[in-house]
């Protein structure tokens, strides 16, 4: 919620010709914290065994301003977020892959924050989406 509205108000500033250094700012603030947001909620959903759709419109609620608030709250009252990280193998391929991050948080976190590095990285040389037509099209 903070970096939604640090994106708003750096919107208001460009929009209103005062400067577009909140949005430049405001806006890489707002994307790298929205990577880690998703990759914490696929985290989580996936020792949480949620659905599908529980787990998608945990990361819908991301896009959407100030929508994961009341999204958290509805899983806290559903009680999809109790209990803490299971530590027994499940059944499926990827069970492996989730007790190894399990055990090694640090590493864990580490390539965590690589990974998102990255697709910040990806998503700054690709710039807005309005121009993705220039550069691809």
């Amino acid at each position: 919620m903070v970096t939604w509205t640090l994106l708003v108000l750096g919107m208001v500033l460009k929009y209103t010709g005062v400067t577009e250094w909140g949005v430049r700012g405001g806006g890489l603030v707002h994307g790298v914290v929205f990577l880690g947001y998703a990759a914490v909620t696929v985290l989580v959903a996936w020792n949480q065994r949620w659905r599908p759709l529980t787990t998608l419109l945990g990361l819908l609620s991301a896009v959407v301003p100030w929508a994961a608030w009341p999204h958290d709250r509805l899983l806290l009252r559903r009680g999809l977020l109790d209990g803490g990280w299971r530590r027994e193998r499940g059944e499926g391929r990827l069970e492996g892959l989730r007790l190894a991050v399990l055990d090694h948080p640090v590493r864990s976190m580490v390539v965590v924050v690589v990974l998102v590095a990255v697709a910040t990285a990806v998503l700054l040389w690709l710039g807005p989406p309005t121009g993705w037509a220039e550069r691809f099209g």
